[in-house]
């Protein structure tokens, strides 16, 4: 048995009667005993479908408790998890499906039933912590068993499969072991300073490696409770800390903002205060303004504390030490090397040199799913984002070396929504690139070339926007829509994304945008 297995399991085991996990959405918790049996039930679906060891389990489910003994569950048999939003739609996991052949899946039976296929077989199953879902089996792959793979997994079978985005236009598939995600669990109890009686709130989605290993598998490693938001929402956050004994949680810095400007929130905190000790809030994904962050701790009497992390290092890689955080910076490495790539096959963690951050560590991919060979250099993984460190060690991040939109805490493949809106008949070019947004960090932008210029403007930027709505997850849809004779170019055609995204703004500006 792998260590992570051995630790979940006798959790549960010796704490049957325990509170460990509560769904806010069915408002109740959920016991050591009840998650076993839920799991049991799982492992007995999935193996009368023939269903084990080395197989692939796609998960698009809402936010909720059952992430808990699906993960668990699947672990144990060795099947990796490939968690995706709950929006997606129904033809795109038959896209996603017809790519990667997932020998399972786990949906909610409305999109199960969407799902109908001759190769495809939905089976009912309830659980304590869902209610009722649908497990869809890939009958072409399981046709030539005879029993599920049931052999003992080990500490390199991979335990999650995250997308992250690329300039290609295509996610690249991030495969995490048992192992690695272990050991990232295990730093980031220790740097979060998790215990037995912490209770996090997560209302970051579960297909994130924020909300999976950040938060759930640290807390399921320090052996504190989780209480599982349907989404963030901040007219009933602070109900939500106050209800549940709050003291920590993981956000990005668009619901900091929101809720400062939100006046349900305030509201409710200012009735609740006295009996709400949250005792800080951890954030990464974009730079939080100074302003924002100080009028947050002061308003709402807690810390706020600044890491860096990513899918590929299952979590995080810095954060900024609680008794003497730093703000604007991302921290110190906790568990992880991290350096500074100058560009010339050097790499340095001297103070005050500006380069491509990179990182290792024993919760760090050495290769993706797919061959990316130029992601990595010498045992360095190349994230893509520029830094510098200061005297003190203290890690500030500079920008991206990508084209990578960050809205909300998401990332955003520019390429990728631009293959979906160049459906449309009306677009003779485009190019997606990311605005500034005071709230979200990035807007969504979708700069095209009509091949009618000029003439039905307001009915195509409207039909953009619909058909992002339509066609893409809700964080990939455009929020902007800008129309432009032509695109900055080099020599070999491709479009200069920067130069653009100066041309955008410089306009907007001079129209008093």
């Amino acid at each position: 048995m792998t260590a992570l297995n051995q630790h979940l399991l006798q959790q549960l085991t010796n704490n049957p009667t325990r509170q460990w996990v509560k769904d806010i959405t069915l408002g109740r918790w959920f016991t050591g005993a009840t998650l076993l049996a839920d799991i049991a039930t799982l492992q007995a679906t999935w193996t009368a479908g023939k269903v084990g060891r080395h197989d692939t389990l796609l998960v698009c489910i809402p936010n909720g408790a059952a992430h808990v003994p699906i993960d668990q569950a699947a672990w144990a048999a060795g099947i990796a998890v490939h968690p995706l939003s709950p929006t997606t739609p129904a033809s795109e996991l038959l896209r996603d499906h017809a790519e990667h052949h997932y020998t399972a899946m786990i949906t909610l039976p409305a999109l199960a039933a969407e799902l109908a296929s001759p190769a495809l077989r939905v089976v009912p199953m309830t659980l304590a912590t869902a209610g009722e879902l649908a497990v869809v089996f890939d009958e072409t792959q399981l046709a030539t068993r005879t029993a599920a793979d049931l052999s003992a997994p080990e500490e390199d079978d991979i335990a999650l499969i995250m997308h992250t985005s690329g300039t290609t236009g295509k996610p690249k598939r991030v495969g995490l072991s048992q192992r690695i995600i272990f050991n990232a669990a295990k730093h980031d109890a220790a740097s979060n300073q998790m215990f037995e009686d912490t209770v996090a709130l997560i209302t970051m989605p579960m297909f994130h490696i924020n909300a999976q290993v950040m938060v759930t598998l640290a807390m399921r490693v320090a052996g504190g409770q989780l209480v599982i938001a349907p989404k963030f929402s901040a007219s009933q956050f602070w109900q939500q800390v106050h209800d549940n004994r709050i003291t920590w949680t993981s956000v990005v810095p668009t619901m900091i903002m929101i809720l400062l400007l939100n006046d349900a929130a305030n509201a409710t905190y200012a009735r609740l205060a006295a009996a709400i000790h949250l005792n800080f809030v951890r954030y990464s994904s974009f730079s939080l303004p100074e302003d924002k962050l100080t009028a947050f701790q002061d308003r709402y009497h807690t810390h706020v504390i600044e890491g860096y992390g990513m899918t590929e290092s299952a979590s995080q890689c810095t954060i900024n030490p609680l008794d003497a955080p730093k703000i604007g910076s991302a921290g110190k490495p906790f568990g992880t090397d991290v350096a500074i790539h100058t560009g010339d096959g050097q790499f340095t963690t001297a103070p005050n040199v500006t380069g491509e951050i990179v990182i290792r560590g024993d919760h760090v991919i050495a290769s993706y799913m797919d061959p990316h060979p130029d992601s990595f250099v010498n045992g360095w993984f190349l994230t893509g984002d520029l830094g510098r460190f200061d005297a003190d060690g203290y890690l500030y991040i500079k920008g991206r070396t990508k084209d990578i939109i960050s809205r909300g805490g998401e990332k955003v493949s520019p390429a990728a929504v631009e293959n979906v809106l160049s459906e449309l008949p009306f677009i003779a070019e485009l190019a997606v690139i990311g605005l500034p947004d005071p709230l979200y960090g990035e807007a969504v932008t979708a700069v095209i070339v009509s091949r009618t210029p000029g003439v039905n403007e307001v009915a195509e930027r409207d039909a953009v926007l619909a058909y992002g709505r339509a066609h893409l997850a809700k964080f990939e849809a455009p929020t902007q829509v800008v129309f432009t004779q032509s695109f900055p170019r080099n020599a070999t055609g491709k479009v200069l994304r920067p130069q653009l995204r100066d041309q955008v703004l410089a306009v907007g500006a001079s129209h008093g945008a």
